[in-house]
């Protein structure tokens, strides 16, 4: 059995996750633990991840929270067996920052190294900004969690479309993924 974290806070966190068993993702939807506040972490909107202030400058550490975070209806938070840390997210909270093409699937890579294989389980998403006519894209990577499609990302995709409906859009998975609204870059 895993004893609790001795410590509360980030030590208590790094500490709770180090201690999840097995080697893939943590299961934080089954852990329920009552709301112990906020923590001063903030994922700013290029992806850095921020602790009072400061970026938190050891990747593994960053890597090993975003392996705890879930988005709840009141928000992101990083979750252990026993605790649950409130954090702020300006945008999304991961980028994804590479694509690739493998048996006529998308699989985008994320900044903190998650891997989503576009299709029914994980859509890609573009909302555009009706003011400026920006596309805002984004691809679904797990539970309630999404990253934010790198505009190098987006040009890869752009390269990639098809016309389809009178709109640009990529396949992967046997979806058809719209890249903005129709007559857009047609």
């Amino acid at each position: 059995m895993t004893n609790p974290p001795t410590s509360s806070g980030l030590t208590g966190v790094a500490e709770a996750v180090r201690q999840a068993p097995g080697r893939g993702l943590p299961p934080v939807h089954l852990w329920h633990p009552e709301h112990c506040g906020e923590i001063d972490i903030l994922i700013r909107a290029d992806g850095v991840w921020m602790h009072e202030g400061s970026p938190i400058g050891r990747a593994e550490l960053v890597r090993l929270f975003s392996t705890v975070l879930r988005k709840d209806p009141d928000g992101y938070h990083l979750v252990t067996p026993v605790e649950k840390l409130k954090i702020a997210v300006e945008d999304l909270p991961f980028r994804a920052v590479a694509v690739r093409e493998n048996d006529g699937a998308l699989v985008f890579t994320t900044d903190q190294g998650d891997e989503a294989v576009a299709g029914p389980d994980h859509a890609i998403v573009v909302e555009t900004d009706a003011a400026t006519g920006e596309p805002a894209p984004r691809v679904h990577v797990r539970g309630d969690l999404w990253a934010r499609i790198a505009r190098p990302v987006f040009y890869e995709l752009v390269e990639r479309a098809q016309e389809a409906d009178g709109r640009l859009a990529v396949r992967s998975g046997g979806v058809t993924f719209p890249l903005g609204p129709k007559g857009a870059g047609l």
